[in-house]
C-alpha cells in the first residue's frame, strides 16, 4: 500500500498508525531537550510550505528505525537516522524532530546541522533560529551567531526588553567576556531608548571587568526606568566594590521613593549585615516581614539573613513558619535547619535535619554535611565510611564524594591521608580538574610545592580559563616571597578571568605588598575585604595597615574579624606577629 507522505501538524501518518513527532526545543540556550517520547506541543510558527513526497519503503524503514531507536533510548542511532531522514525529505518538521533528538543525545554538531536545515526550510521558525543561535554561542562561534541574535531581537516586537534580558543568560558562559561585551553593544546600538538594552550592556561590561562602562550603562537604564529594581540592584552591586557606604545610600534613597520594593530592601539588609550594622539590618528585614507576614519566600529570605546575624532562634522560627506555609522547597529548609544547628554545635539535631532531606538537589550536600557532623563529633572513620556508602549508591557522584572525604581529613589536619586519598583517585582520573586542584591545596599544607605546581600547571593546560588555578599558584609563590614577577603575572591572569573575585583581589593585594608596592596592595585588599570580610583577607589587610603605621585601623580590622572567627589560624598568627 502507498500513502502520500503528507503530515498533519505534528503527526506522521504511517498507514493507519499515528506516531507523535514533537519538536520541543530549548529556548535561549542549548540544553538536553525534554524526553522526545512525551506528548506533542503546538507549533511555534505558521505552517511552512511542505514537500510533496511519497512514502517509499526506504523512507518508511528509516523513519521506523529512527523512532524505535528513540523509544529504546538509543539516541546516537536515532539522531543520525533522523538527521539523514531530514536531509532526504527536506521536511521542516522532520528537521525539527532531528534537532530535538540530537539535543537530547547531546550531539551538538548534529543538532546544529539539523537546526540550520530546519531554519533553511522554515525561515519563520523562531525556535529553529533560537536553537541555531544557542548552539553557535555554545560552540564559541559568536560571529556566526550575530545575525541570528539580531533577527531574534528584531522579531520580539513589544517583548524586546525581555529578549535583551535573556540575551545575557545565553552569552554568560562564553569565555571571551570582551567579545561578548562588543557583541552586546552592537546588538543594543539600535535601541538607545530601551532600558533593558542598556542593562544588558551593563551586565556584559561588568562580566568583562569594565566597571566604568557597566556603571554608565546601568545608570542610563535607571534614568529611562527609575522604578526598575533590577537596575538599582546591579548599580549598587557595582558601586559597593569600591564604595560600600555609597551603595548603602543608593539603597536608602531608592527605598525612600519605592518603600514596597521587597528585593531591594532585602539586598539593603544584606549589605548592612556585611557592614556589621546588625541593628539596622534587623530593622530592614522586619519591615519586609511587616509587608509580607505570610509569604514563605520572604520568611526563608529573612531566615537566611537571621542566620547571617547569628540570631539562630529567630532563623529557626522563620524557617518553621515557612514549612507550615508549604514553602515550595521543603528540603531546602530542612537543609538550612541542619546548617543552623551545626552552627550552634547541636550536632545531634543537625544530623537529624540532614538525614530528613529527601531525594532531590539538596540530598547529596545534606549527606556530605551529615558526614562532616560525624567528624565533628570525633567519628571521622564513621563519616568516611558513610561517604563511601553514598558513593556506591551514587556512582555518578564519585568525585564530589571523594572531595568531601578529603575535606573531612583536612578538617582534622590529617593532610597526608587526604593527599594519599586524592592521589589514588588521580591514578584513575589523572586529568580531573577538581581532584587536581584539591590535591594541590593539600600539597601546600605538606610543603609539597613540587606537586602543587605540577597539578596546577596541568589544570591550567586542561582548563585555561580556570581562574583559581592561576590564583592558587600565584598566591603560593607570593606568600613564600618566591618568583614574585611570575606570581604577579599569574594573579593578573586570574583577575582577568574573574575581575570581582574577592580572593583573587586579595592575592593581587598581597603580591603588590610583597613587591613593595604597599599602597597599591592596600587598595586591592580594601576592595577584597569590602566584597567579602573573610578572616584571611582581614589578616592581610591588617598587616598592610600596620606596616603603613595605621595601627588603630589594623587593630579594628583584626578585632572585628576575630570576633567572628576566633579560631582562624592565619588570622591569629597575623595578630601575634605584630601585637605582642
Amino acid at each position: 500500500m502507498r500513502c502520500a507522505f503528507t503530515l498533519l501538524p505534528l503527526v506522521v501518518l504511517v498507514g493507519c498508525a499515528q506516531v507523535p513527532v514533537r519538536p520541543e526545543l530549548a529556548q535561549g540556550q542549548a540544553p538536553a531537550a525534554a524526553n522526545p517520547a512525551a506528548a506533542p506541543s503546538a507549533p511555534a510558527s505558521s505552517e511552512p510550505q511542505l514537500p510533496k513526497l511519497e512514502l517509499t519503503r526506504q523512507l518508511l524503514y528509516q523513519f521506523l528505525l529512527a523512532e524505535i531507536a528513540s523509544q529504546r533510548g538509543e539516541w546516537t542511532v536515532a539522531s543520525q537516522a533522523y538527521l539523514d531522514l531530514a536531509k532526504k525529505t527536506r521536511d521542516p518538521r522532520i528537521a525539527s524532530r532531528a534537532t530535538e533528538i540530537a539535543l537530547y543525545a547531546r550531539r551538538s554538531s548534529e543538532a546544529l546541522e539539523a537546526a540550520q536545515l530546519w531554519l533553511e526550510l522554515d525561515p519563520e521558525a523562531e525556535r529553529a533560529r533560537q536553537t541555531v543561535a544557542a548552539l553557535l554561542v555554545a560552540g564559541g562561534r559568536l560571529e556566526e551567531a550575530r545575525p541570528h541574535l539580531r533577527q531574534l531581537l528584531a522579531d520580539e516586537g513589544d517583548n524586546i526588553g525581555q529578549g535583551f534580558l535573556q540575551l545575557n543568560n545565553l552569552l554568560a558562559r562564553h569565555s571571551d567576556k570582551a567579545a561578548v561585551l562588543r557583541l552586546t553593544q552592537e546588538l543594543a546600538q539600535p535601541y538607545p531608548d530601551l532600558p533593558e538594552a542598556h542593562f544588558a550592556v551593563a551586565q556584559a561590561a561588568a562580566n568583562a571587568g569594565e566597571r566604568e562602562t557597566a556603571l554608565a550603562e546601568v545608570r542610563r537604564a535607571r534614568a529611562l526606568k527609575p522604578e526598575w529594581e533590577l537596575a538599582l540592584l546591579l548599580e549598587a552591586q557595582l558601586v559597593r566594590q569600591d564604595a560600600p557606604q555609597e551603595a548603602l545610600a543608593l539603597y536608602r534613597d531608592y527605598l525612600a521613593r519605592y518603600p514596597k520594593a521587597r528585593d531591594v530592601r532585602l539586598a539593603y539588609a544584606r549589605a548592612l549585615t556585611a557592614e556589621r550594622r546588625y541593628g539596622d539590618a534587623r530593622e530592614q528585614f522586619q519591615a519586609v516581614l511587616a509587608d509580607h507576614p505570610r509569604n514563605p519566600e520572604v520568611l526563608v529570605a529573612v531566615g537566611l539573613l537571621a542566620m547571617q546575624l547569628k540570631d539562630y532562634d529567630a532563623a529557626a522560627g522563620y524557617f518553621g513558619q515557612a514549612l507550615e506555609l508549604n514553602y515550595r522547597d521543603k528540603d531546602a529548609i530542612r537543609f538550612f535547619l541542619g546548617q543552623l544547628e551545626e552552627e550552634r554545635k547541636r550536632y545531634d539535631q543537625a544530623a537529624a535535619w540532614y538525614l530528613s532531606v529527601g531525594k532531590g538537589e539538596h540530598q547529596l550536600q545534606a549527606r556530605v554535611r551529615y558526614a562532616s557532623v560525624l567528624a565533628k563529633q570525633g567519628k571521622v572513620e564513621e563519616g568516611r565510611t558513610y561517604l563511601r556508602q553514598v558513593a556506591q549508591e551514587n556512582p555518578d557522584q564519585e568525585v564530589p564524594l571523594i572531595l568531601a572525604e578529603a575535606q573531612l581529613l583536612r578538617e582534622v589536619e590529617a593532610y597526608q591521608e587526604a593527599f594519599d586519598l586524592l592521589g589514588k583517585a588521580l591514578q584513575r582520573m589523572p586529568e580531573n580538574p577538581d581532584l587536581l586542584y584539591d590535591q594541590a591545596m593539600v600539597a601546600e599544607k605538606l610543603d609539597r610545592l613540587d606537586v602543587l605546581e605540577q597539578n596546577l600547571r596541568t589544570l591550567i593546560r586542561i582548563k585555561p580559563d580556570h581562574a583559581h588555578a592561576y590564583n592558587a599558584l600565584g598566591y603560593t609563590l607570593a606568600d613564600r616571597n618566591q618568583r614574585l614577577d611570575e606570581a604577579r603575572q599569574l594573579i593578573e591572569k586570574a583577575l582577568e578571568l574573574a575581575p570581582d573575585d574577592p580572593f583573587i583581589l586579595d592575592s593581587m593585594g598581597w603580591v603588590e605588598y610583597r613587591m613593595g608596592r604597599i599602597q597599591e596592595g592596600l587598595d586591592y585588599l580594601r576592595r577584597a575585604y569590602g566584597l567579602r570580610p573573610d578572616p584571611e583577607i582581614a589578616a592581610h589587610l591588617g598587616e598592610v595597615l600596620w606596616v603603613l603605621g595605621r595601627r588603630d585601623e589594623a587593630r579594628k580590622v583584626w578585632d572585628s574579624a576575630l570576633s567572628e572567627h576566633p579560631d582562624n589560624k592565619v588570622l591569629r598568627e597575623a595578630v601575634r606577629k605584630f601585637v605582642r
